[in-house]
C-alpha cells in the first residue's frame, strides 16, 4: 500500500470515528427523549418513525438529483443537515409538531450519508481486501460508539445531562462532532477527489441481477425497524428502564462489536458470502423468537419484570444490535455481483429506499399491533419474515474466497 493510499484510509477512519461519536451522543437516545420529553406511548412511538424514516425513501431520489456533486461533497452536506437538526433540538424544546420537523432534518442528513459511507469505503479499499476493510470500518464504528456511550452513560447517570434540562447538551455535543466530520471529509476530498466521478451519470439501478440483494434489503428494513424501535421499547415501556440502562447496553454491544466486526469481515473473505448469509439469517430468527417469548411471558405474568428476565431481555438487545451490523455481509455480496463500479452507489440507494419504505410501514403497523394485540406478535411476525433470509442464502451463488494478505 502506498503512503497516499494509507493516508486516505486513515482520513476515512477518522471520519467514521467522528460521525459515530455524534451518533453515540444522539441516535440511540431518541426513544428515551420521546418518552421523557413528550410522554409518547407505543402507538405514537411507531408513528414517529414516519418522519424519521421518510428521509430514507427520499434519499433514493435525492442522491440522483445531486449526483453531479460527487459522493464526498454529498457526504459533507449530509453532516451539515444532521448537525442543524440536532442543534435546534438541543438548544430548544420545540412543540411536538416542530420537533418532528427538525428530527426529519437530522434524519435526512443521517440517511443521506448511509449509502455513501459504503460506496466511499469500498472505493478506498484494496480490491482483494474489501471484506477486511469493511469489517475494520465497522470495528472503528463500534469502538467510537462505545467511547461515546461510556461518556454519555456517566453524564446521564450523574445528571450532568438530562432530557429534563432546558438544554439537551447531548444533542449539541453530537452536532459539534458532525461539524468536525465535515472538516475531515473536506481533507479527504482534497486527497482523492469525489470517488465517483462528477461526470458519471446517476441512474436508478434496479436490475434483475441484483434481485436477491434487494430482497435482503427489504427484509432488513423490517428487522432494523424492530431493532431500533420495538426492541428498546420493551426495555423502556415494559420494563421501565431509563437512559443509563439503554446507553450501558449500547456500550456492551459496541465493545463486543469492536472486536467482532473486523473478524466478521475476515470471515466473509475467508468463508464466502453464502455461508455468512446463513449465519445472518439464523441470528435474526433466534433473536426475534426469543424476544416474542419473553414479551408473551411478561404480558401473562409468567415472568417477573425484575431480575434474570430483565437480564435476558438486555442480552437480546445486545445480540440484536450485533446482528443488525452484519449488513457488511450484504455490502460485500453486492460488490461481488455488481456489473460496474458505477452501479454501487445507485444500487445501495435503491436498496435503502426499499428498506425505508418497509421501515415506515413496520413502524406504523408495529405500533398498532403493540397496543391492540400485544408486543410479542411484532417479534413473532418478524421472526417468520426472517426465513426469507434463509431462502436467499440458499439461492445465492458461492462467491470466490480471497486469500488474506
Amino acid at each position: 500500500m502506498t503512503d497516499k493510499k494509507k493516508q486516505d484510509l486513515i482520513l476515512f477512519f477518522i471520519v467514521v470515528a467522528t460521525i459515530n461519536i455524534a451518533i453515540g451522543f444522539s441516535d440511540g437516545l431518541f426513544s428515551n427523549y420521546f418518552k421523557d420529553v413528550y410522554s409518547v406511548d407505543g402507538f405514537q412511538r411507531g408513528l414517529i418513525e414516519f418522519p424519521r424514516e421518510l428521509p430514507g425513501v427520499l434519499v433514493f431520489f435525492l442522491i440522483g438529483l445531486v449526483a453531479f456533486l460527487g459522493d464526498i461533497t454529498i457526504a459533507i452536506a449530509a453532516q451539515a443537515l444532521a448537525a442543524i437538526g440536532l442543534l435546534i433540538l438541543g438548544i430548544f424544546t420545540p412543540a411536538f409538531n416542530y420537533m418532528l420537523v427538525f428530527l426529519f432534518i437530522n434524519s435526512l442528513g443521517f440517511h443521506l450519508y448511509m449509502p455513501l459511507k459504503d460506496s466511499i469505503g469500498i472505493a478506498l479499499a484494496e480490491p482483494e481486501k474489501v471484506g477486511k476493510r469493511m469489517g475494520q470500518y465497522a470495528g472503528v464504528r463500534f469502538a467510537f460508539l462505545m467511547i461515546a456511550g461510556i461518556i454519555v452513560f456517566f453524564l446521564f447517570k450523574f445528571n450532568v445531562f438530562s432530557f429534563m434540562h432546558e438544554t439537551k447538551w447531548t444533542f449539541i455535543v453530537a452536532a459539534i462532532f458532525y461539524l468536525i466530520a465535515i472538516f475531515f471529509l473536506i481533507k479527504l476530498k482534497r486527497n482523492v477527489g469525489q470517488v465517483r466521478s462528477k461526470k458519471a451519470k446517476f441512474k436508478f439501478v434496479f436490475k434483475k441481477e441484483y434481485k436477491l440483494y434487494y430482497m435482503l434489503a427489504i427484509v432488513f428494513g423490517v428487522q432494523k425497524q424492530v431493532m431500533l424501535v420495538f426492541g428498546p421499547w420493551v426495555l423502556i415501556e415494559t420494563l421501565s428502564q431509563q437512559v443509563d440502562t439503554i446507553v450501558l447496553l449500547g456500550i456492551i454491544a459496541a465493545f463486543i462489536g469492536m472486536f467482532f466486526m473486523p473478524q466478521l469481515g475476515k470471515w466473509v473473505d475467508k468463508f464466502g458470502v453464502k455461508k455468512l448469509l446463513f449465519v445472518d439469517a439464523l441470528s435474526f430468527i433466534f433473536v426475534y423468537l426469543c424476544y416474542g417469548l419473553l414479551c408473551q411471558f411478561f404480558a401473562n405474568g409468567s415472568l417477573a419484570k425484575i431480575g434474570l428476565p430483565v437480564v435476558l431481555t438486555a442480552a437480546l438487545f445486545v445480540v440484536d444490535r450485533l446482528s443488525s451490523q452484519m449488513s457488511v455481509i450484504r455490502t460485500v455480496y453486492l460488490k461481488s455481483i455488481v456489473k460496474s463500479p458505477e452501479d454501487i452507489t445507485p444500487t445501495l440507494s435503491v436498496a435503502m429506499g426499499l428498506d425505508h419504505i418497509v421501515s415506515i410501514i413496520v413502524g406504523v403497523t408495529g405500533g398498532i399491533v403493540w397496543v391492540t394485540l400485544g408486543s410479542q406478535y411484532i417479534f413473532y411476525i418478524v421472526a417468520a419474515l426472517s426465513f426469507v433470509n434463509l431462502i436467499v442464502a440458499f439461492l445465492v451463488k458461492e462467491t470466490k474466497k480471497v486469500k488474506q494478505a
